[in-house]
């Protein structure tokens, strides 16, 4: 690592010149990006982020650990309904980056991410599972979590928790056939 690299004693992990960051920062001007315990945050657009995901991949973020949604219903000064979060690693460096993308109901979609990164097969179903979010592309997007029958998405804060809704359309299994 260079010294223009190197992380900071502040911010131990996060390499502030870091070159991934940097192409993509120069790319698309006026990215949102915040350092929080020493860990680089950016949000990209939804309609940029193939575009941004392929110039991390490049730029040698080459492990996808995580992808995960929040819904920020009723969430005080939320400007958008779900937020995509996914958590990349570069393998050489020992970078982490946290990119976040925000989607809006009545069709929440962005693009897979499995041609990029193969992990996120299952990870991309987990969430289109218990959020509803449609990840355009996707080679198998189906239920992972609940059974196929089901017709809601568990994990978004309007669904019912009490009543007709909640259980409405799972089999009735008995002993006898468990």
């Amino acid at each position: 690592m260079s010294a223009e690299t190197q992380p900071s004693p502040e911010m131990p992990n996060a390499a502030i010149a870091d070159a991934g960051y940097q192409a993509l920062a120069a790319r698309f001007p006026g990215l949102e990006t915040s350092v929080f315990r020493g860990q680089r945050r950016v949000v990209i657009p939804a309609d940029s982020l193939a575009e941004g995901m392929q110039q991390l991949r490049e730029a040698g973020f080459d492990l996808l650990v995580d992808v995960s949604c929040v819904d920020y219903l009723e969430y005080r000064g939320a400007t958008s309904r779900y937020g995509l979060v996914y958590l990349l690693v570069n393998t050489r460096t020992n970078e982490r980056l946290t990119v976040r993308c925000f989607v809006d109901d009545p069709e929440p979609t962005v693009p897979s991410m499995v041609p990029l990164w193969e992990s996120a097969n299952w990870l991309e179903r987990e969430v289109w599972d218990l959020f509803g979010i449609r990840f355009s592309g996707h080679p198998d997007l189906r239920r992972l979590v609940m059974p196929e029958e089901f017709t809601g998405h568990p994990l978004r804060k309007d669904y019912p928790l009490q009543g007709r809704g909640e259980r409405h359309n799972f089999p009735v299994i008995s002993r006898e056939h468990s």
